[in-house]
């Protein structure tokens, strides 16, 4: 993976659900709403100063939230944040930086 470019989206996983998982607080918090289904299906990921993770979270039958979590450097102990995110996605909307 080059340095600042985003990686090729890929099948989600048990580690990109458990990130996703840390930060579904934060995102029901800024949008107000409880989510009862929350996973997590794709994923691209990006090295910064950290690392960014765009992932592909499955709300609901057909609506997906697309969220962007910052991963900070290890040596400064920083919990997850949810940068960004986009709502009312579908299934077929292409995961990109954001």
């Amino acid at each position: 993976m080059m340095c600042g470019a985003p990686s090729a989206t890929k099948p989600a996983t048990a580690e990109t659900q458990a990130i996703a998982d840390q930060v579904k607080a934060q995102l029901e918090h800024r949008e107000n709403k409880k989510y009862t289904t929350f996973k997590a299906v794709e994923f691209r990921s990006q090295v910064v100063a950290g690392r960014n993770y765009f992932i592909k979270v499955q709300v609901d039958d057909d609506e997906f939230v697309h969220i962007r979590v910052f991963e900070s450097l290890p040596h400064e102990n920083m919990p997850l944040t949810l940068s960004n995110y986009q709502t009312h996605k579908a299934r077929h909307d292409e995961l990109a930086y954001f």
